[in-house]
């Protein structure tokens, strides 16, 4: 049931834009194509996997990917009419919307949704010449302030508070912060408001930029003491407008909320897997909260009835209650990566901003309260003088009437007084601050000019430079310290109370680790004392990261921005020998690195902090448990020996029992947020002793699992010709390291298991189509497992699939490095169809290593489906399989058939016989030249078996040489006595090679030289 125009009338929905931004580097180096396309009203988004493209259409839309030039800065339209979207375009549609709502009396919302880097901050906050929607908006608003300031009188508070895990945070506290944050509390007239929530009364705009960068400052000090991330916080800003028009004695409040919410993407991961914790927690809480109101109230606006709208259930749909479905004028701006490979958060986005359009408000103009209580108390004034007045008109006044009637007047002026001076008194209060902060600002912009500094880097490129640390003449420690007069204070996970100490002595700084702390500087750890250079890249303890800006003198024209957080996590990724040119060849086409290894790459550096983050509080809180990143199939390949898809994953290792785990990205990324609220539970409880915490609840345990340690390739090209293979293979890990020697056997055999003699062996493939094979697999013995080098009390088994078998396991074996495994596996296929065929001459056996821990379930393998013959060999190939009986009716027809073509046959070779006796001599001896060649190719076919049969033996001494090697603590009489063993194997292999081949030659002689006898000729 739809809403009736009456009702709509008196409704206001939700104004959605979209945006899009220019390729970042990321997306430019993958050499990544546009998948967004806007016109008019509507966006339009391509599959980049070819499937159908998605349009939606919004109240704005914004291109502001292409067709633009930089001047001075600035980003401006290349040309006049050009489609770019520049930030004034989208002020002049969304801001200009916000403010006139809000001189108008409406509470008005802008909300900005989008991924983390799809341009939120840029068009919500801008950069240089290029301001956002904020501060344009606070220009505007006190321009239009002063405009009229001679017919009204305004006020206007600001606030600013940050949403992290649930908790709410002030970012103009001046004091201490309240553990676990402020509360948020309700009311029937207000609703839902902050308690404790600073309200900083301004009257220019500039001291509103001046608290949105002390909020900043605030926001980037937490998040280093907290160990937050802030693309996983909301920021709101707030401004609360006061409108008192003296001529018309109206007096309007409204309120403007700026709401820049998290990062809206999705952990991707390879994997499916579900963790057994919660995913997400409370980090996510408000976002799938948002989406779940936003969808909620969409229904609303169709007509269902009885839906439940839930704000109750995070504590920013508590505070956007009014914003959403609520007594507002609300803006939302959605920003878009034009990237094929942010193709589903695009799409996800989109979704998310589709139904936020439905939303229905119900904005009405605001009355003060204060205002309200000012006419009141004037109003009980009046009665009361009247009421004086008439008491002594009709001299009935009491002396005790008259002192308390004169005492409720007083009182009542009193309040009045109060009222009408409180915003003074505010303004004074915070005029007085802002010059405390002005004065502050003003030296430090002095002593960036004098002295060498460092500067803060952050994830967030809003949240860099903000910090700036002096570093003046003489020593100075470094760390968690501030006792000293001389120290600089650093907070942040793995920082010590005396970190480090840095020296500034005749204009040349120097940093000095102390014994046990981190220090890292342009990607290399250092333990020495180091002199910086300007611009060098620190990082001290786990992750805080900083530029170090020489004197004025060694400063010149270099660009700084080029120094961000992916800067310094590249350098470190390199230093771990983790770069683009390790991850593969650039494209013979292009030139340019396969997109696929470049998103590993990124996500690699994405990572690393958190990891370092995740060891350090593994440490502080005495888990052992330590955390490696590595990179999935980096050097393996499926059965056609094509790469695999690369993805990263985490090793996680008990240092206790020497349990391991491999966690996917998205798995690692939400036990790391479970990780920090333990952490910073630890932190609140004053960091003492941790309490045992339930296993089930442990964010750094889990299950113990069979983990695949690599894969071995056994080719089959060998059985389409009948010929046994004997291999001595290596076992790769993920990442290209020998894990064990695995040997193995493909033995083509008869029905009963006998193997087959050298006259069987096949010289063309194709004989074996619509014929029955059989074959063994024997996997005689594993060698030299690192996993059991690591610790003895584990086990290993191998998996394998052949053709269209279900997956198989051998038996697990433990506590040995070098077990024998002694399994034969007999498969059949009945009737060899081309698949298998082409199966067999293309693909290899994919045998992979498990690895199994104490405590872990053993892998077994489903026979459920599975045929075998009587002999008890598994049958593969069952599509191609013909039934066992056929019908005798059936056989009885073909019967006679046959004997009818066969007289027919009988018949014709009789003509034919009377023909070939009367053929001339020369068609005689052309029939025996072709028999000779016949004969020729027979003997060859022979010849080049038996070459084959002995390379076999051949190649596994070759094998063998490759497998000898010395141990790594032989001593110089067992490295003489290696390379003694090792001649004598190179001379036994040379021999046997020149044998073989000899062999093949002189066969191939006797060919050639009985072929000329017989014909004279070459054939």
């Amino acid at each position: 049931m739809k809403a009736s125009p009456a009702e709509m009338a008196g409704k206001d929905c939700v104004k959605v834009a979209v945006r899009v931004r220019p390729f970042n580097k990321r997306e430019r180096d993958a050499g990544s194509v546009c998948v967004v396309s806007m016109a008019s009203s509507s966006v339009t988004l391509q599959d980049p996997r070819g499937g159908p493209s998605r349009c939606f259409s919004f109240d704005h839309v914004y291109w502001s990917h292409s067709g633009f030039s930089r001047e001075g800065g600035r980003y401006l339209a290349q040309e006049p009419g050009s489609r770019y979207a520049d930030q004034a375009c989208v002020f002049q549609d969304l801001g200009e919307g916000v403010l006139q709502s809000a001189l108008q009396g409406y509470n008005a919302t802008l909300l900005a949704y989008g991924q983390t880097g799809s341009g939120k901050s840029s068009t919500m906050l801008g950069h240089g010449p290029n301001p956002g929607l904020v501060p344009t908006l606070c220009h505007r608003l006190f321009h239009s302030l002063t405009q009229h300031q001679e017919s009204l009188q305004s006020q206007v508070f600001f606030s600013m508070l940050e949403i992290y895990n649930e908790q709410v945070v002030d970012l103009l506290c001046r004091g201490p912060r309240a553990p676990g944050g402020l509360r948020v509390r309700e009311e029937q007239h207000r609703g839902f408001y902050v308690e404790g929530l600073r309200r900083v009364p301004c009257d220019s705009a500039v001291q509103v930029e001046q608290l949105m960068e002390q909020g900043t400052r605030a926001r980037t000090t937490a998040a280093t003491h907290t160990n937050a991330n802030s693309s996983r916080s909301h920021m709101l800003i707030t401004l609360q407008l006061k409108q008192m028009f003296s001529r018309e004695s109206i007096t309007k409040q409204s309120s403007i909320t700026l709401v820049d919410l998290a990062g809206s993407e999705r952990q991707r991961g390879s994997s499916s897997e579900a963790d057994r914790l919660k995913e997400g927690t409370a980090i996510n809480l408000s976002l799938t909260t948002l989406g779940n109101v936003i969808s909620a109230l969409a229904d609303v606006a169709l007509g269902r009835r009885g839906v439940h709208v839930p704000y109750r259930d995070s504590v920013l749909t508590k505070l956007l209650q009014a914003a959403l479905g609520g007594n507002s004028r609300t803006f939302m701006i959605a920003t878009l990566s034009p990237a094929d490979i942010c193709y589903e958060e695009s799409l996800s986005t989109l979704r998310y901003a589709d139904r936020a359009k439905r939303i229905q408000n119900r904005a009405v103009v605001n009355e003060s309260p204060t205002e309200r209580l000012v006419k009141e108390l004037k109003v009980e004034n009046a009665r009361l003088t009247q009421r004086l007045g008439r008491l002594g008109q009709e001299g009935k006044r009491t002396e005790e009437e008259s002192k308390e009637l004169r005492r409720l007047l007083r009182q009542n002026e009193l309040q009045i007084r109060a009222i009408q001076t409180l915003w003074e008194q505010n303004l004074q209060e915070a005029l007085r601050d802002w010059e405390q902060q002005y004065a502050s600002i003003t030296q430090e912009r002095r002593m960036m000019q004098v002295h060498p500094y460092i500067l803060n880097i952050n994830e967030d490129a809003q949240l860099s430079g903000v910090v700036k640390l002096f570093i003046l003449e003489g020593d100075w420690d470094v760390g968690l310290s501030d006792s000293s007069p001389r120290c600089i204070s650093i907070r942040g996970l793995g920082i010590q109370q005396h970190h480090a100490v840095f020296s500034n002595s005749q204009h040349r700084v120097s940093l000095t680790p102390l014994p046990g702390s981190k220090v890292i500087i342009n990607g290399n750890s250092t333990s020495q004392k180091a002199e910086l250079q300007h611009l060098d890249r620190l990082i001290l303890g786990s992750n805080s990261t900083f530029l170090f800006i020489g004197y004025p003198t060694e400063r010149g024209e270099e660009d700084w921005s080029r120094y961000d957080y992916d800067y310094f996590q590249s350098e470190l990724a390199a230093a771990e020998g983790i770069h683009l040119h390790s991850q593969g060849e650039p494209s013979s086409v292009s030139g340019q690195t396969d997109p696929s290894l470049l998103a590993v790459f990124y996500d690699y550096i994405k990572l690393m902090p958190m990891l370092a983050e995740a060891n350090q509080m593994s440490r502080e809180l005495h888990k052992e448990v330590e955390f490696k990143l590595e990179i999935k199939n980096l050097a393996l390949s499926d059965a056609r020996g094509h790469d695999l898809e690369k993805d990263i994953v985490v090793r996680v290792t008990s240092l206790k029992n020497s349990q391991v785990w491999l966690w996917s990205k998205s798995k690692f990324v939400n036990r790391k947020y479970l990780m920090e609220e333990l952490y910073q539970q630890h932190q609140a409880e004053g960091g003492g002793e941790v309490g045992p915490v339930p296993r089930e609840r442990d964010p750094f345990w889990d299950p113990v699992e069979p983990l695949l340690l690599g894969k071995a390739h056994l080719w089959l090209q060998s059985l389409a010709f009948r010929i046994a293979l004997d291999e001595q293979l290596e076992v790769l890990g993920s990442e290209g390291t020998e894990e064990a020697i695995l040997q193995a056997q493909l033995i083509p055999c008869s029905p009963t298991g006998l193997s087959l003699s050298e006259e069987d062996i096949l010289i063309d493939p194709s004989e074996l189509l619509g014929r029955r094979l059989d074959f063994q697999l024997v996997l005689d013995r594993c060698c030299g497992l690192c996993w059991l080098r690591q610790s003895r009390n584990r086990g290993v088994q191998i998996g394998f699939q052949m053709f269209d078998c279900v997956q198989l396991f051998t038996p697990a074996v433990w506590h040995n490095v070098n077990p024998l495994l002694e399994q034969r596996i007999h498969f059949t296929s009945l009737q060899t169809s081309p698949a298998l065929l082409e199966h067999l001459q293309t693909n290899a056996l994919v045998l992979e290593l498990w690895g199994l821990q104490e405590g872990c379930v053993e892998m077994a393998w489903c026979l459920e489906g599975v045929e075998t013959t009587p002999e008890g060999s598994f049958i593969i190939d069952q599509a191609s399989d013909t039934p066992a009986v056929c019908p005798v009716d059936s056989l009885q027809r073909d019967l006679e058939e046959l004997r009818r073509q066969n007289s027919a046959l009988r018949k014709d070779n009789s003509s034919l016989r009377d023909q070939l006796s009367k053929a001339k001599h020369g068609r005689r001896s052309q029939a025996e030249r072709s028999s000779q060649r016949s004969s020729c190719e027979v003997e060859l076919g022979r010849s080049l078996k038996v070459f084959y049969h002995s390379m076999t033996s051949v190649r596994a001494l070759l094998q063998g040489l490759r497998r000898h090697r010395p141990s790594e603590d032989a001593g110089l009489q067992a490295l003489r006595l290696y390379v003694c063993e090792q001649a004598a194997q190179l001379k036994v292999f040379s021999e046997e090679l020149e044998h073989s081949v000899a062999a093949l030659k002189q066969d191939v002689a006797a060919i050639v030289r009985r072929k000329r006898e017989r014909s004279g000729t070459w054939s």
